[in-house]
């Protein structure tokens, strides 16, 4: 792996990013694949506090709960058949929204989520919204909201339901969207990332009212600019057609034509509803948000995510086995010779070497450790061959560019990707994850997005990050020498590996372990 970034290779590649950046994209990364590209980075911590960026102003996004509202459209056309399985869309919405809360239960309980019908017949919310019904306000979701939703699911043919809420054309989209910005501000909790998700199979609910149109597009609009996105789920309706054209387009402010026709199709089936539902309902929290430095005061901000991290079982509280209550742990540390409590100013790191204790003060530790601002340099460029599969030590991540941090990085982004696909090659960076950690050097493999036939993204347009061994790590083992097997023991092998050869992916097998701890949970 020594990287040699010779001149003339770096500069064709650097005026090709700037050719790309002055030039419109195919496929723009600031459009569809940030909206449909969710990376499902997880809960919790990613790989412990050593792999985390502590710096305040990143921080501080991931201090708040998370929130979601599902709203979900309750006219008459949700109520007819849907697709091959029977049910209508209503069905799979409910559906949908019972697995949410299900899931939130087990990996995030302290998100907080609702559920709103709009376009019933009677109405309940606090700002006296006509045709709007708030059935579960913000809140944490609990086993009474999961039973209040499979009551509702035993109703054979949604009877109830017509008597209890009924339906109606004559609703707002402009008050629906009103009264969940209201939801959210009136929230007693703090709340950090605020999304809506809209079920409808409907793709132009005020067809015949211009006003409603307009009002409509504008709240949409105040509340992109109040933080809080709006996604549309949505299913397939009776004529087999859903038209984003007519009236989304504008809602979710889609800039042309050629990012519209990269929208997945209509659902009509329940996985693959809650499939696209899990991609926007879960977190998108990076390890941490750094700048890449490109060479030449050309920069750009990322964020590095975890594609894939070993799901454990939730963590268990200390009780009082008295009272019941919740107990709170504290360390303290004493001196061995005399007993006495000690402060964190009296506590030193020391040493040994060649039979002394060195002595150190917290701040020359903390120097010693120091090796230079976070971020992620490029050093030069490689051919993709080089990339060699035992070099693996640690799970690669994945980077993403962030335009919150500094404007204009989705493009460069863009601009790199496409030129280093062209090329097939790979980049060799050094990172440093956060202040205090240690400079390692890493591989950007590139990789395109790529979308099934539904045109729903399988694999997400960015960067693996992969993490390369020093000359330390490299190991020489010695083997000894095996018997080796004549031709016809060879014949034979290769008719035992043909008859047990079958396709298997980890991925569609669930952990038994995790399965049985959850639904010991659950009952």
């Amino acid at each position: 792996w020594k990287a040699k970034a010779t001149m003339p290779h770096f500069a064709r590649l650097v005026c090709e990013v700037h050719r790309l950046f002055s030039t419109p994209m195919a496929s723009t990364l600031d459009s569809v694949s940030w909206l449909y590209g969710d990376i499902d980075g997880g809960d919790g911590d990613f790989g412990g506090d050593e792999e985390r960026e502590v710096d305040d102003a990143t921080e501080r996004r991931f201090d708040n709960k998370d929130s979601v509202i599902l709203l979900i459209d309750c006219s008459l056309p949700m109520f007819q058949s849907a697709g091959d399985e029977g049910g209508c869309c209503f069905e799979l919405c409910i559906k949908c929204a019972k697995s949410v809360l299900m899931n939130k239960i087990i990996s995030s309980d302290k998100d907080l989520v609702g559920i709103v019908f709009f376009g019933t017949e009677k109405d309940k919310n606090g700002s006296d919204f006509k045709n709007i019904y708030v059935l579960q306000d913000l809140d944490q979701p609990d086993a009474q909201r999961i039973l209040e939703l499979e009551r509702m699911l035993e109703d054979q043919d949604f009877r109830k339901f017509k008597r209890d809420f009924g339906h109606s054309t004559a609703f707002s989209l402009s008050d629906v969207l009103w009264c969940c910005s209201i939801i959210f501000s009136n929230s007693p909790q703090k709340i950090g990332h605020k999304r809506v998700l809209l079920f409808t199979n409907t793709d132009d609910p005020h067809a015949n009212d211009r006003t409603k149109q307009r009002q409509a597009k504008k709240k949409a609009e105040d509340m992109l600019n109040l933080g809080i996105e709006v996604d549309i789920m949505h299913l397939n309706p009776p004529d087999g057609k859903f038209d984003f054209s007519l009236f989304y387009q504008d809602v979710l402010m889609v800039p042309d034509e050629e990012v519209l026709a990269q929208y997945p199709d209509p659902v009509d089936k329940f996985d693959e509803l809650l499939t696209r539902v899990r991609g926007k309902d879960h977190k998108r929290r990076a390890m941490m948000r750094i700048p890449f430095n490109l060479g030449g005061g050309v920069e750009m901000a990322i964020g590095v995510y975890t594609l894939v991290r070993s799901q454990g079982k939730s963590s268990h509280i200390w009780l009082n086995s008295r009272t019941n209550e919740e107990v709170r742990s504290q360390t303290k540390h004493f001196c061995e010779d005399t007993g006495t409590a000690l402060m964190p100013t009296d506590i030193k790191k020391t040493q040994e070497v060649g039979g002394q204790r060195v002595i150190f003060e917290t701040d020359e530790v903390k120097s010693m450790k120091t090796f230079g601002k976070p971020g992620l340099q490029l050093l030069g460029f490689k051919p993709r061959s080089h990339a060699k599969m035992h070099h693996h030590i640690k799970p690669a991540n994945f980077i993403y560019p962030d335009d919150m941090l500094i404007k204009g990085s989705v493009q460069l982004f863009t601009a790199l990707l496409k030129g280093m696909l062209d090329r097939q090659v790979v980049a060799i960076c050094r990172l440093i994850s956060r202040s205090g950690s240690a400079p390692i050097f890493v591989a950007l493999l590139p990789q395109a997005e790529e979308l099934d036939d539904r045109n729903i993204q399988v694999a997400p347009p960015g960067f693996h990050v992969i993490y390369l061994p020093f000359a330390d790590d490299l190991r020489k083992l010695k083997y000894g020498e095996a018997q080796k097997a004549n031709q016809e023991q060879i014949e034979k092998a290769k008719e035992v590996i043909k008859k047990l050869t079958f396709k298997f992916q980890s991925e569609n097998f669930e952990n038994p372990a995790l399965q049985k701890h959850f639904k010991i949970l659950e009952a």
